[in-house]
């Protein structure tokens, strides 16, 4: 089973693999059924799914019917004025079929001007912490992507008590001297003031090429090779400040959850390098042309 830690100081004990449901987002009832109960397998007991991510929060509705209980539930809402964002946040309650969420995140808050509004008069981050005295969640987190966004994180976090971040994080990203500057800056924060940090694009391989006919199950493309997923799983699992996130590609899920089952030591930079250069490995963040989720 894969092993759980403290998320935060939430007082949850949450699988160090978390479930990205935006696999869920494009996928007919009965599939997802299937997929599932994989999670019930490896002992994933965090979920996390978003306002924006299709179909997802529907498909978890039947499973949370039966298996509430079970999971820490988190979604997102992409809004960032404040009425705008109670609204989602109902709607998402609603399509989920629960009156509570764990955790719900400030989605992809990495612009200024978005930030402001969000944390200003009216904003997003106070009409969450209203919706968190009513007891319509319990937590709540930012999130982001691209190479801006641990700096982003760290402005956030100073100026509100989240309870969680979430942002890229893999052996290929942190060869970026001055992400890997930012990232270690976070981490150190957020280690000393108990906020959780998870982590989405473990095992990225590079953006899609124009004319790659693969069938296309998230904006990037995944790795495939089974034993290069798990050296990129054991390499994000073996910080242990860290969660993984899976990837949106369902596909890939057995393989990530497998991974981390095993577990096992840091694979070493010689084989890291040597995985980049036989798959052909490439940021898909450059902090600046390529800043698109």
């Amino acid at each position: 089973m894969i092993a759980q830690r403290p998320f935060g100081s939430t007082g949850h004990l949450s699988s160090r693999v978390i479930f990205g449901a935006a696999a869920l987002g494009r996928m007919r009832q009965d599939k997802a059924d299937l997929l599932l109960p994989l999670l019930l397998e490896h002992g994933v007991n965090h979920l996390d799914t978003a306002a924006s991510y299709g179909d997802s929060e529907l498909r978890l509705a039947p499973w949370l019917k039966e298996h509430r209980a079970s999971f820490f539930l988190a979604t997102k809402t992409g809004e960032r004025n404040g009425d705008a964002a109670r609204a989602e946040l109902e709607r998402s309650l609603v399509r989920l079929g629960v009156e509570q969420v764990d955790l719900i995140q400030l989605h992809n808050l990495v612009e200024p001007d978005e930030w402001d509004v969000a944390h200003g008069d009216g904003g997003v981050v106070e009409a969450m912490v209203r919706a968190r005295n009513e007891g319509l969640v319990r937590f709540i987190g930012v999130t982001g992507h691209g190479l801006r966004i641990a700096g982003m994180h760290q402005r956030s976090i100073e100026r509100f008590a989240f309870d969680s971040v979430l942002l890229p994080f893999s052996y290929v990203l942190m060869q970026e001297d001055g992400y890997r500057r930012d990232v270690e800056q976070l981490l150190e924060t957020c280690t000393e003031r108990g906020i959780a940090v998870q982590t989405i694009k473990a095992i990225a391989r590079r953006r899609w090429a124009p004319d790659d006919p693969t069938p296309h199950h998230s904006w990037y493309e995944p790795m495939r090779d089974e034993d290069a997923i798990a050296r990129c799983v054991r390499w994000v699992l073996s910080d242990e400040r860290v969660f993984l996130n899976t990837t949106s590609d369902a596909s890939m899920l057995p393989l990530v959850l497998s991974a981390a089952n095993v577990g096992g030591d840091r694979p070493n930079d010689e084989a890291m390098s040597a995985d980049v250069l036989s798959h052909g490995m490439r940021p898909i963040f450059d902090g600046a042309a390529l800043e698109r989720i």
